[in-house]
């Protein structure tokens, strides 16, 4: 036999939510950091080209004052004092020669540019951008200059071009420092954004936790636990009524299926124990013909009785679960109550009862269950009416608007508690149970199931001092 393979444990509610916002947190943190860092880099090259810009521009103004190109070549420390960084490029030339002026340390090759012409300001527009071999960024920018002021006694119009580039090393060192600031304060971040939420949750999971220990007290034994409402969580609140009322539809019908089986056992016990003992009181000597025809007849009396209690049982449960298909059709109510008068008019005659009909209309039932529904009412009333009285039996109704049954008969027996439980199953008033009966207890419970198929209603009432009134009230034949 294979072994069992073991299952993975599953994450706790708490686990997947803190990593879920942990994750989430840490999303939104690398992308702040990535716009930061993104900002600063465009910031420190803003100021990168402004330096840039303004020492170009100085270098012509520079120029312009100066009498000719000598006096440049003669004094070219002026010049290359004049940047910022040591790698900084410096490259002085005329059109088409050698330079003249050169600072350019780590040798750097310009990128191909157009000079900017003379009287035209540099922009960021016209920086171009290369990269040495360490990744650091360069900034290139040329433009023309003129050299010397025509008109103040010297030879002046020499143009010469301005090659600088600025090396943004320091702004390489700073954004390698504050991208790793960024990245421990995004870990950080992300470690204590998950602490703090799985605190959190721990603590606002502590209801749902409550919830469960008190569900876990709930047995067949203990059904009237419920869980804990005030002071919920109102989502938690919700689902703490919604398990109560289901809660108690469940101790309802647990009970109700205890005292069902509890009636079921008494009931069947009554027969099999007059089966028992009048089969052993017969088998206990020798008796003659007649004698075993008698304890026969007897048996089979109670084993119908059983038969009666079974086929009644299973109807119900058949009902219970809807599985009878309910096909109706037209019915003469006065015919079908005359029949039922007339049938039951022997057992009537038996205690001095008579029956009064009052009887109009039509009706729409499936035939066979609406006799048994009502011939169960008029036995009922037959059996637990009071001697030489009247049952009236009356009726109305009409295919369109639906019809109703009433069935009366005096009784001393209607109180409110009684007619609660009437249609309860196996239920019996205590007169019931010492008087001349055949009733199992089943009769107004199939009744009642009876007019669940139909979508009807059947109801009990005291609509005077000392009667009862049963009611059937059967919908309209469209409503099916």
């Amino acid at each position: 036999m294979n072994a069992p393979v073991p299952t993975a444990r599953a994450w706790t509610l708490t686990a997947r939510v803190t990593a879920l916002f942990s994750l989430l947190a840490c999303l939104v943190v690398t992308g702040l950091g990535l716009y930061l860092n993104g900002s600063a880099a465009q910031a420190l090259e803003l100021r990168a080209d402004q330096a840039l810009i303004g020492r170009v521009e100085h270098f012509r103004n520079l120029m312009h004052d100066l009498y000719n190109v000598e006096q440049m070549e003669q004094r070219p420390a002026l010049f290359e004092s004049m940047m910022g960084n040591e790698q900084d490029v410096r490259i002085f030339r005329r059109r088409g020669e050698a330079p003249f002026i050169q600072s350019n340390p780590d040798h750097l090759v310009p990128p191909e540019m157009e000079p900017i012409p003379v009287g035209t300001p540099v922009s960021s527009a016209d920086i171009f951008t290369s990269t040495r071999a360490d990744g650091v960024r360069v900034r290139w920018v040329s433009a023309l200059a003129e050299v010397g002021r025509p008109g103040r006694g010297h030879d002046g119009g020499d143009t010469v071009e301005i090659v600088a580039a600025y090396v943004m090393v320091q702004e390489a060192r700073m954004m390698n420092s504050y991208r790793w600031r960024i990245a421990g304060a995004a870990a950080g971040a992300v470690l204590i954004t998950a602490l703090l939420g799985f605190l959190l949750l721990r603590r606002g999971l502590r209801p749902l936790e409550e919830m469960s220990r008190r569900a876990e007290r709930i047995t067949p034994d203990h059904l009237s636990t419920r869980l804990e409402q005030d002071g919920m969580p109102e989502e938690l609140r919700r689902a703490a009524v919604s398990l109560n009322a289901m809660l108690d539809r469940l101790e309802a019908g647990y009970e109700h299926l205890a005292q069902f089986s509890g009636d079921l056992a008494h009931e069947i016990r009554t027969p099999i124990n007059v089966l028992m003992g009048q089969s052993q009181v017969a088998l206990g000597q020798r008796r003659s013909p007649e004698e075993y025809e008698q304890l026969l007849e007897s048996n089979v009396e109670e084993l119908q009785r059983i038969s009666r209690i079974v086929e009644n049982i299973m109807f119900l449960a058949q009902a219970d679960h809807a599985t009878l298909a309910v096909d109706c059709a037209p019915l003469d109510l006065s015919e079908e109550l005359g029949r039922i008068a007339d049938y039951f008019e022997g057992i009537a005659d038996e205690r001095g009862m008579r029956f009064e009909l009052d009887v109009q209309g039509a009706g729409c039932a499936n035939l066979v269950m609406w006799r048994r529904a009502v011939n169960n009412l008029v036995i009922n009333a037959v059996r637990y009416g009071e001697a030489d009285t009247s049952v009236r039996i009356s009726a109305r109704g009409d295919l369109e608007r639906g019809s109703s049954i009433i069935v009366e008969n005096r009784s001393d027996d209607a109180t409110p508690h009684t007619m609660v439980r009437m249609f309860d199953r196996f239920y019996r008033g205590d007169r019931s149970r010492s008087a001349f009966t055949e009733s199992n207890g089943l009769g107004l419970a199939i009744v009642k199931a009876i007019m669940g198929l139909h979508r009807g209603t059947a109801t009990v009432e005291c609509p005077q001092p000392g009667w009862i009134r049963f009611t059937l009230s059967f919908p309209p034949q469209t409503d099916r």
